[in-house]
């Protein structure tokens, strides 16, 4: 029976290859809610979740592609600081929200300052990285 489509419940935690942990719902103590297959999800874990049935347990091994995607070199910018309001203030080593062209807020991370230069990468901080989950099917409405 396919979750296509139907508000699905999940509980998960998510590694990478070398074991470290990203994220977990269960450490949170509450499952995340999300429409399967609708564009919610990265699609490796939409596609897990699909036929699953309520209390199944899985593995999943999802690679970047499938993930986050694999990393994208342009998406590094160099700016010069006297562009950037409070340039000296930017946490190098750290996330910061800009805004984006339709006033939405997007995450860069700040890689440097250097010559008066900052260095941004708006890659997602899990891009190029394959994923794994342990996922479990708390709950599905039809």
């Amino acid at each position: 029976m396919s979750n296509k489509g139907k508000k699905v419940k999940v509980h998960y935690t998510g590694t990478l290859d070398d074991g470290t942990k990203f994220d977990s719902s269960v450490d949170r103590g509450e499952p995340i809610e999300f429409t399967c297959m609708a564009g919610q999800m990265i699609p490796g874990f939409d596609a897990a979740v699909e036929d699953m049935a309520v209390g199944e347990k899985k593995t999943v091994h999802i690679p970047a592609a499938e993930a986050y995607g694999e990393r994208n070199d342009e998406m590094v910018q160099k700016v010069p600081a006297d562009q950037i309001p409070n340039a000296d203030q930017l946490p190098v080593g750290q996330t910061v929200y800009m805004m984006g062209p339709g006033g939405q807020p997007f995450p860069v991370f700040v890689e440097s300052i250097e010559d008066g230069i900052v260095t941004f990468d708006m890659n997602h901080e899990l891009a190029g990285k394959d994923l794994n989950f342990d996922i479990e099917l708390v709950e599905v409405e039809d």
